[in-house]
């Protein structure tokens, strides 16, 4: 049984639909007893920072997701949740991921006459060198288990993850980001592998049969 969490994330439905044409068993639930014996969880998530982790708080979910110990997916708003801090409404997060959220800036220098959100089919990128981030070394991620680096997966936000020892997969969009983290059993996509066509599903098959 896979729990995906209950916080007022609005992509909760595509999840579960993905999940269902692999012939997943999975059940939405904010239930703190819940989520400590399923076998997997997943964080998924379009929404506010602030009123998510409010949502989380109010419910105790905030210390509980921290220390599951079954394999843990965090999706788009989820991924950012588990880090540090938060940009948007300058919000605490769980800090799992020891890294901060920023905000893309299209009026920076790399990213004059760019849009944000950052929006469509963009890459993942890893291993050695990865585009537009030589110096970043990419960690073995099991969940990039036949997809190619390179490959386009969907994206839509406004805030970016910064680049940091527990990034799995970058992106290049106005500055190189973390498209994927992994901590322990801690794995996270900034990308919705819900909408990721073909490298989605895959990286689901992955996560199920960790």
């Amino acid at each position: 049984m896979i729990a995906i969490v209950k916080y007022n994330a609005g992509n909760i439905g595509s999840v579960t639909n993905a999940l269902n044409r692999l012939g997943i068993e999975n059940n939405v639930t904010d239930d703190p007893a819940e989520l400590k014996v399923a076998d997997k969880v997943i964080f998924p998530g379009v929404g506010e920072a602030g009123t998510a982790m409010k949502y989380l708080k109010e419910r105790g979910l905030d210390e509980i997701l921290k220390y599951l110990e079954q394999p843990f997916l965090g999706i788009c708003l989820g991924m950012q949740l588990m880090c540090n801090h938060s940009e948007e409404g300058d919000t605490e997060c769980l800090g799992i991921f020891d890294t901060d959220v920023k905000r893309f800036r299209p009026s920076s220098a790399s990213g004059l006459g760019m849009k944000v959100p950052h929006m469509g089919w963009n890459s993942l990128s890893y291993g050695l060198g990865v585009q537009g981030s030589e110096s970043v070394i990419t960690q073995n991620s099991e969940l990039l288990t036949n997809i190619q680096s390179g490959s386009d997966v969907y994206y839509v936000h406004s805030y970016y993850a910064e680049l940091c020892e527990d990034t799995a997969a970058t992106c290049d969009y106005i500055l190189p980001f973390s498209s994927m983290l992994q901590k322990d059993n801690y794995y996270a996509t900034q990308f919705h592998p819900e909408k990721s066509a073909g490298v989605g599903e895959q990286l689901l098959k992955n996560f199920v049969n960790l």
